[in-house]
């Protein structure tokens, strides 16, 4: 892993070309670098969708807000931003360059602990048992993922496969694309997403719906294009996006609800699906000394 330090004379460029380009601007971009000049901290927890609510627009006006500055997109501003602050140097509960790798542990599980506290307050009940339900009874399972959600995508279709469910990962965007194309009514399509801005795994729901599959997500909290693609939406919060884009904590919140979606089809499961679990075992005991 390559990491960046930017140096100070590096850090107000993002600001500077902002505030350079203000007369440029129309009123639509003008209210979003307003509100980015004014909390400029508080931008790095915001998902393109409710920044584009708090500046009164629409999500393509901050993505060419984005571009005007000079970023790819919405996703790439904030990081430029939070490396020009420092935030990407302050992870969860003040870890110091002079901590040992044992404290930085300890405070890495205080972390865990109040991303699932704060998952566990925002998590819809309702939701998450239609989730579970819906999952259990399809034909076809599809779960999509890229970068750091990747290996989420990965373990939650490894669980579903042991209960015998038809179940893949995708974790290629061209492949998602192809698999969302054949879904079909009986099929569920899962998005996984920690910004819920992920244009690829976003544009996979919105195919997957058209052939009638029943999408769901799995995002931190709040607004944002992913929840707008989905029916039923699973919401992870994490507090370390005040520091952090990353969302290093809220990937144990997402392995945790699919945890807890695979035990409930495991003891709601029929005769069929019980069988499916003991051939699994029965097929991978040769695997082990």
């Amino acid at each position: 892993m390559k990491i960046i330090f930017i140096s100070r004379c590096q850090m107000e460029s993002t600001m500077h070309k902002i505030r350079s380009l203000y007369s440029a601007m129309g009123p639509a971009e003008k209210r979003i670098a307003d509100y980015i000049l004014a909390d400029t901290q508080g931008i790095i927890s915001c998902s393109v969708t409710e920044l584009a609510e708090k500046c009164d627009c629409g999500d393509a006006t901050v993505v060419r807000f984005s571009r005007r500055i000079g970023f790819d997109g919405f996703q790439a501003l904030k990081i430029g931003i939070a490396g020009e602050i420092g935030s990407t140097s302050s992870v969860g509960t003040e870890i110091k360059k002079d901590d040992a790798c044992f404290d930085i542990f300890k405070k890495r599980i205080n972390d865990i602990s109040l991303s699932l506290n704060s998952t566990e307050s925002i998590l819809n009940a309702d939701d998450l048992e239609k989730a579970a339900q819906t999952i259990m009874k399809a034909r076809r399972v599809a779960v999509f993922g890229l970068g750091n959600s990747a290996a989420i995508a990965m373990d939650a279709a490894h669980k579903f496969l042991r209960l015998g469910l038809d179940a893949q990962s995708c974790t290629d965007n061209h492949m998602q694309a192809i698999i969302a194309s054949h879904l079909d009514r009986q099929s569920v399509a899962i998005g996984i997403s920690h910004s819920g801005s992920s244009k690829d795994i976003v544009e996979s729901l919105r195919l997957s719906k058209i052939g009638g599959a029943t999408t769901i997500c799995v995002t931190n909290f709040g607004s944002s294009p992913i929840v707008e693609a989905s029916d039923i939406s699973l919401f992870t919060k994490s507090d370390e996006t005040k520091h952090s884009i990353l969302g290093m904590s809220s990937r144990i919140a997402q392995l945790t609800i699919f945890d807890a979606i695979y035990t409930y089809i495991v003891i709601h499961s029929d005769k069929a699906a019980v069988q499916a679990i003991f051939n699994t075992e029965i097929a991978l005991q040769n695997k082990k000394f």
